[in-house]
């Protein structure tokens, strides 16, 4: 017998399902319209006083912590009844904002005050760097490339109620003379275009980057995009909080030398990797560092941050096996608990979830790019609500699927709310649990359903279709 507890103690959110007396009237309910829009806007950044090259290089002494100054920059912004994001082509080519509308919170990291740092550290590529935050590519060399303070070329490719697709593109034929001697001489040629869609009645955000090599010849590159992410946050002041979880399908991690005190107290996999279940929580960094994916995602098709605060997160949906780096960074938990006001205290050390995706496994371990040829990295980042972890993910579906003594247990956030569906759940020949289910993209979906007694040992599998009978995901318990 199924058993379902809409309002339990501990349960975050209600689950919806209609008995089968009553499919055909939930079957003729007219579904509210949703529409997709496009509009021009603007945003003020603020940073520290500072000066730059007309190459991008940092110019010597210009550093004044004690000046703020602001910057306006042109935005674009995609909505619908789910998502009100904000590109922003100008300064990298980022998605700068993601804002889940069904809880009002921001799901992306966006700094207050711009502070430089790592001058002439030979760490970057400009030999300087600032973080602003949120989405974009970084191409074509490692430690956030050469692209993400250049200005992106923006065209609207497709403006419908139903649709709205953007690009924006770059081309790298421009370098800096005085780059460290560990990055790319010159420039690639190197065609990067980042597509940007937003579907009506659609509750994640779709991204497709393509890197063209017009060059007779095969060059050496890197690929990374770069996330970061602070998911159910206040919109006025983005940040990780201390309810941060990394979510991934990952067991273990490598870090480079300098880093080798994140794995401290970790149990070895070997030489070089380390159990990944302790750094998962962002409580447990204890400063800043780099974490990789040991040996990559292997295939692992999804990665992203959960807020345990209130069970709100942000998981980013591709095919790993083309980008199957992951690089984690954070500047360490005491960013978090020892902040600073940041007009009154400027400091690149804040509290946000850095998280990269890779054509190659690590830093500065390059790709090659064959003559005339293209690579293409599609992406879906997608809010969820009431779950507090990720087994399995498609572009249709989240869920969190457990079974243990006595029951089994289902989270499940649809990327299309406004679509019933049907939820079964079978172990064996046994039916635990078959029946319309109404998505709830505020809070989320949960089932718990018994297990039968002496089932024997098979695993219990889910299958969430339309009402019509379209697979949406299918997954097993572990």
């Amino acid at each position: 017998m199924a058993l379902v507890f809409p309002h339990a103690p501990g349960f975050v959110s209600r689950l919806h399902y209609w008995r089968p007396s009553f499919h055909s009237a939930v079957d003729a309910a007219s579904p509210i319209s949703d529409s997709v829009t496009l509009s021009e806007s603007t945003i003020s950044w603020s940073t520290v006083q500072y000066a730059t090259s007309a190459e991008s290089g940092f110019v010597s002494g210009s550093l004044d912590k004690k000046t703020i100054v602001d910057r306006t920059f042109k935005t674009y912004v995609i909505e619908n009844r789910y998502l009100k994001v904000t590109l922003l082509p100008e300064y990298g080519g980022r998605i700068l904002s993601i804002i889940y509308k069904p809880t009002g919170h921001e799901q992306l990291y966006r700094t207050e005050v711009g502070v430089p740092y790592g001058i002439n550290a030979s760490n970057f590529y400009y030999d300087w760097l600032m973080v602003y935050g949120g989405i974009f590519p970084t191409f074509p060399d490692a430690e956030h490339g050469k692209a993400w303070l250049k200005p992106w070329n923006f065209k609207v490719l497709k403006e419908s109620a139903g649709e709205v697709t953007v690009s924006m593109s770059l081309k790298d034929d421009f370098a800096y003379s005085a780059a460290p001697t560990q990055f790319l001489k010159g420039s690639t040629g190197v065609e990067a275009t980042y597509y940007v869609t937003l579907k009506a009645d659609r509750a994640a955000l779709d991204a497709r980057v393509v890197l063209k090599n017009p060059q007779p010849y095969a060059i050496d590159y890197e690929y990374w995009t770069c996330t970061t992410l602070a998911p159910g946050s206040d919109p006025k002041n983005p940040k990780t909080t201390g309810g941060a979880e990394i979510i991934a399908p990952i067991e273990a991690y490598s870090t480079p030398a300098w880093s080798a005190n994140l794995s401290e107290g970790d149990e070895s996999f070997g030489p070089g990797k380390s159990r990944f279940e302790k750094l998962r929580y962002f409580k447990n960094w204890p400063t800043m560092g780099i974490a990789y994916a040991a040996p990559d995602m292997q295939g692992g098709n999804f990665w992203g941050v959960i807020n345990h605060d209130n069970e709100e997160g942000i998981i980013r949906i591709a095919d790993n096996t083309v980008t199957r780096g992951l690089k984690m960074w954070t500047w360490g938990f005491p960013s978090f608990t020892n902040e600073t006001d940041a007009r009154k205290d400027p400091s690149e050390a804040r509290p946000y979830v850095e998280l990269w995706a890779g054509v190659s496994d690590q830093f500065f371990h390059r790709a090659k790019l064959p003559a005339g040829s293209e690579v293409s990295v599609t992406e879906t980042y997608s809010p969820i609500v009431g779950m507090s972890n990720v087994t399995d993910a498609n572009e249709n579906i989240l869920i969190n699927l457990s079974a243990a003594a006595p029951d089994v247990k289902l989270q499940f956030f649809s990327i299309e709310p406004a679509t019933p569906l049907r939820v079964t759940l079978k172990r064996g020949d046994a039916i635990l649990f078959n029946d319309a289910v109404e998505a709830d993209p505020k809070n989320g979906n949960r089932i718990s359903a018994a297990l039968p007694l002496g089932a024997g040992g098979e695993q219990v599998r889910l299958t969430i279709t339309t009402m019509d009978g379209k697979e949406l995901i299918a997954a097993e318990t572990r």
